[in-house]
């Protein structure tokens, strides 16, 4: 037997590595980062590709800029927990996993579980379509974290838009909020290529969560520079960023990190990333234009961010920020219409 096969739990092709889920059960908030391009800049979509990864030491892995540093601002902030209730999950196969944890050691980052694909079992030649296939394998992983958790917990997640998490992560939401139909779901995961056996899972699993919505908010890393504006039939509650400082920006908007954090993330970009004030002041004026950052948010944190170097002294964005209120973790802006959470998302019509 493989060594990895006695510290995991297998179902199917989800492999589950847990490390620290001493009352994850209790976690009110529980945080998931996809690990391949929105955390680590992972390459697996050909043989060529997955077996440089399995090679690859710890060291040599390469994050996409900023997300250690964002993931520690997280943690930081949420010290105060018995446990920092924070998942992985990666199409990488499990015999990576303790490279994998090595890297997020190096990077001072102790997951409570990582997810991995057992993709080795797809290196057969009628099999090796599902390796780029994630959908099945991906819902399949967040059903069975979402039966570890409390009834009323909320989960942050992050994707990237190379594997749909987007599509994925809504229908998580839908499944376990019961939006759509049992048949509906299975005609939606049938259209996406989800084989029969992992729809069984995925609607055995439905069966044995609460009904209610976990997903409190989700970022996309535009790893493949998708137009944003894509994302705006998921909802406001998507949100698509263009690099680790605007999802900063947000989390700070939300309270979930704070100033000195997010000035953190900051400097680091700059510093350790090669990203310059110019880049800074474009990742602003792109959050107020699309009125994900608001005017009290902005007069809060643009006299730090002028203090610390941030951006130049004169920067202003030239559009103005609009007011801003929430309720219950909600963002509401001034003068938008656009829903948080829609109530049906056209999954089989893709107009990118």
């Amino acid at each position: 037997m493989a060594e990895w096969r006695s510290r995991s739990e297998i179902d199917s092709d989800v492999v589950f590595f847990s490390y620290s889920m001493e009352n994850i059960s209790k976690a009110e908030y529980v945080f998931l980062w996809d690990l391949d391009k929105t955390y680590l800049d992972t390459k697996f979509e050909s043989l060529k590709g997955l077996f440089r990864t399995v090679f690859e030491k710890a060291f040599e892995k390469k994050n996409i800029p900023g997300t250690s540093e964002l993931v520690r601002a997280i943690k930081n902030h949420t010290s105060g927990m018995s446990c920092f209730p924070l998942f992985f999950i990666t199409a990488s196969p499990p015999q990576l996993e303790k490279k994998i944890r090595e890297k997020l050691i190096f990077d001072n980052i102790e997951p409570a579980g990582l997810f991995c694909k057992d993709n080795m079992q797809n290196l057969h030649p009628q099999r090796l379509w599902r390796l780029k296939k994630q959908i099945g394998y991906k819902l399949h992983a967040l059903m069975q974290l979402r039966s570890k958790l409390s009834e009323n917990v909320k989960q942050v997640l992050w994707g990237d838009d190379s594997e749909a998490d987007a599509i994925i992560y809504s229908l998580y939401s839908d499944i376990c909020a019961r939006r759509r139909s049992r048949d509906e779901i299975i005609k939606v995961l049938k259209e996406f290529h989800v084989i029969d056996s992992q729809i069984k899972k995925i609607m055995d699993l439905q069966s044995q969560v609460p009904t209610n919505d976990p997903v409190d908010r989700y970022y996309i890393n535009l790893e493949e520079d998708t137009d944003a504006e894509y994302y705006m039939k998921f909802g406001r509650r998507c949100l698509p960023t263009y690099n680790s400082f605007q999802s900063a920006l947000d989390l700070f908007q939300l309270g979930r990190i704070n100033t000195h954090q997010l000035l953190e993330v900051g400097t680091s970009m700059l510093k350790n990333y090669a990203f310059t004030t110019d880049e800074i002041e474009k990742s602003i004026e792109d959050l107020v234009r699309r009125k994900i950052i608001g005017q009290d948010t902005l007069a809060k944190i643009l006299p730090r961010l002028q203090e610390k170097k941030l951006v130049h002294n004169y920067f202003e964005p030239a559009i103005d920020a609009v007011g801003v209120y929430f309720c219950e973790s909600q963002l509401t802006f001034l003068g938008v219409s656009e829903p948080w959470v829609p109530e049906r998302v056209d999954y089989l019509h893709d107009f990118r």
